[in-house]
Order: C-alpha cells, then structure tokens, then sequence
C-alpha cells in the first residue's frame, strides 16, 4: 500500500466518478480503477461495490476512506512541517481549507489577511458551509478549519478560538418607515415580509430562537442560503432581512440598503475558528490559531 492508492481513493469518495476522479488526480481512469484493484487485494477487503458506474463504497470501503483520509491529513501535515524546517525564513507554503458559516464569509478575508501578514505564501480555499457541514468535514478531513458559532451548539473535541461577537440587526430598505429608527423589536421585526437564510443553516436557528423568545413566529416570504441574495432581495424586492450588524461595516454602505438594532431580546453569539483537537498540530493550523489570537486582540 502506498500513498498514492488511498488519494485515488479519497478522490474517487469525492468525485463519485471514475474518470471524473482520474482527471482530478492527473491520471488515466484504467490506472486510477487498477491501483484501487490494488488496494483492495493488499487489504483483503472489497472497497467498492461493483459495477459498470461508481456506486458508492462498501461497509469495509468506508472504513478504509475513514482510515485514508487520517493518514493523508497526517502526510501533508508532516509535509508542512518539513517544509517549514526547510526553509530559511520558516515561512508557511501550500493552502490552508476553511469551511465557514455563511453569515462569516465577510469577517474571514480579515482571519486570511492577518495569516498572510505571517506567512504571505499561504493559498486558501474558503468553502461557504453550513455549521453541520463543517463539523461532518472536519471529521473526514476535507477541511482542516472551520469558522462557526461556538456557544448555540455543542462542539466537542475540537480546538476553538473566539474571532468576534456576531450581533443583528434588521436590514431594510432606507425609504423604510424604520430606516433611521434607533432600534426594533423583534415582535415588529416578525410583522415585515422577511428573507431569510435556510433552516438547515444555525444563524437562521438563531433567528428563530429570538423570535421565540418574542413569542412570535413569522414565516419568511424567502429562504435562501446565500447572504449574497438576502442582499439583493432587500434592495430589488423591497423585503426585510435579519443580519449580522458587521456586514455594514465590513462590506461598507451598500446604496439602497439601512440597517436597525435588534432589541428584546437582545441576541449576541460567539463565532470562532475551530478544528480537530490532536497531537501534533500541523503548521498551518497554528499559523491560524495565532492569527486567530491576534485577530481577538485587536
């Protein structure tokens, strides 16, 4: 076995595709579908179901992808470290995969940037995930951070370190009766055509929490999980939209657009970076977690 069949085999996990995975991999779908051959004569286990299309792994194959992606994590973070041995100035190369929340996507390009003041070599893949998925990715090690909520839900076995305090605010548009107003209920706040982000995502768990609290339950004229369109239904369709009070200040005045402090209750929530809490921890994650400190810092 080497290291080279379990990528084959964690690519073809992702891409549920032999040739899809093949292409991603550099390589021939007769050589990617022969090495995984390999893999399961050497172990003695069938890994994948048989059959003219990928259709997915056995029992004993999922247990082995468990296994693979727990030595890949391990090789490259080993890699990272030799690298940084290597070089001269202990500088950070290679790219850094964070899964973030939607309703943090702005606040992180200031977690990257304060990496990058470090370690200007860093890449980064920011993926847009839900805190459910970030938990499940981190796990089968397809992200090697997260940035989510850390005190809504419970997060266990996981490093943690707090960025800021996620506060909201009603968004409307500024010829809104409330646009100007120094405050809104979220009793009142329940009474306006509201676009919100989907169920499955915590900061719409959160919102839904408050309105409870308000004894109130409003169903939103829009869902969606894109912070991006929660925007633009507010400016175009003239809707009202519960976020993050940052948003305003990182993205800047967005034309069109107000924003009123929520009260009663007043909800605020920490967001932080987390990741699998283990021995030793790679580069990369260090570099983050003492951007991480610095960041909180500041």
């Amino acid at each position: 076995m080497d290291i080279r069949q379990l990528q084959y085999l964690a690519a073809l996990a992702r891409e549920k595709h032999f040739t899809r995975a093949a292409a991603a991999c550099n390589i021939t779908q007769p050589t990617l579908s022969g090495r995984i051959r390999q893999l399961e004569q050497e172990l003695g286990v069938p890994i994948v179901e048989r059959g003219q299309r990928y259709h997915g792994l056995t029992p004993e194959g999922e247990r082995v992808l468990a296994w693979a992606h727990l030595i890949l994590d391990n090789w490259q973070s080993m890699h990272q470290e030799l690298a940084k041995l290597k070089s001269k100035t202990g500088a950070l190369l290679g790219r850094l995969i964070i899964g973030v929340i939607p309703s943090a996507l702005p606040m992180v390009s200031l977690l990257t940037r304060e990496i990058q003041d470090e370690h200007p070599a860093i890449e980064f893949s920011i993926l847009s995930q839900s805190s459910e998925e970030i938990l499940r990715a981190l796990h089968d090690f397809s992200i090697e951070a997260g940035v989510t909520y850390l005190d809504n839900e419970p997060i266990e076995g996981m490093m943690q370190a707090e960025l800021y305090r996620e506060r909201y605010c009603l968004f409307v548009p500024d010829t809104h009766p409330l646009a100007g107003a120094p405050s809104v209920t979220w009793r009142a706040a329940a009474q306006e055509p509201l676009c919100l982000l989907t169920p499955n995502m915590q900061n719409r768990r959160i919102i839904d929490g408050a309105f409870h609290k308000a004894n109130c339950h409003p169903i939103p004229n829009i869902e969606t999980n894109s912070i991006a369109n929660l925007f633009s239904n507010v400016r175009l369709m003239g809707l009202a939209s519960i976020m993050p009070e940052y948003f305003s200040e990182i993205l800047g005045p967005i034309k069109g657009l107000a924003k009123v402090p929520l009260v009663e209750p007043e909800v605020d929530h920490a967001v932080g970076a987390i990741t699998i809490s283990r021995q030793p921890i790679s580069p990369h994650i260090q570099a983050l977690f003492a951007a991480a400190r610095r960041f909180k810092a500041n």
